[in-house]
């Protein structure tokens, strides 16, 4: 989908961003590069077709050898909130010839906040609001190497979320909450299951991390 936004506002947030100061090895640190303004140039510019048509006329009339590239900005941000979010980690680097697991802890809260990596018009997000809430309540964690090793879980048992049910089944919520969802933690390893700390699940290597909509 293409559309034309006013230059002003085509970059704008629902939060400021430039608040955030995010701490390195962390969620946080890592949105905010995910989502960081770019600028295309040099040898990546974009094809701009109104300016082709109005340096040659109609494209009709126009060579592969004769498009005219401009400099551009591009940033990655988040149009539709979803119900679910589930945030996958890079876990591996290239070594030379091989990949290699990255072992190092990234922080992650148990509630985060989305708008500062939403759009401005976010298309669920009531007018006003200017905080797009989470909560955790899964975490899938892997301990080995990139040739073997062994997947668990940390998964919360909470009540039902009537206002997720609504955001799926009507794409809109009246949450107002901003605590995170109460409910008890458990350790999943194959038949093993034992109730955990909160504590303990924010210090996983975390490679896949589920939150649930607030607000």
């Amino acid at each position: 989908e293409v559309s034309t936004d006013d230059p002003e506002t085509a970059f704008c947030t629902l939060a400021n961003r430039e608040e955030l100061n995010p701490e390195e090895d962390s969620i946080h640190h890592c949105l905010y590069q995910f989502t960081r303004n770019e600028t295309l140039s040099e040898t990546n510019k974009l094809l701009c077709d109104v300016c082709t048509q109005r340096h040659y006329g109609p494209k009709n009339n126009i060579s592969e050898k004769k498009y005219v590239y401009t400099n551009a900005k591009k940033q990655m941000l988040i149009s539709l909130a979803p119900p679910i979010l589930t945030l996958h980690l890079k876990r591996f680097q290239q070594a030379g010839f091989n990949l290699q697991k990255v072992n190092r802890h990234i922080k992650f809260p148990e509630v985060i906040d989305l708008a500062p990596f939403c759009t401005a018009k976010c298309k669920n997000v009531a007018e006003g609001n200017t905080k797009v809430m989470y909560s955790l309540y899964g975490v899938v964690e892997h301990s080995g190497t990139m040739r073997s090793g062994h997947y668990t879980a940390y998964v919360k048992m909470r009540a039902m979320n009537n206002h997720l049910s609504d955001l799926v089944l009507r794409g809109q919520s009246q949450a107002s909450e901003t605590e995170p969802v109460k409910g008890q933690w458990f350790h999943i390893s194959d038949t093993h299951v034992q109730p955990v700390s909160v504590s303990k699940v924010l210090s996983s290597q975390a490679y896949l991390l589920f939150y649930e909509r607030l607000l």
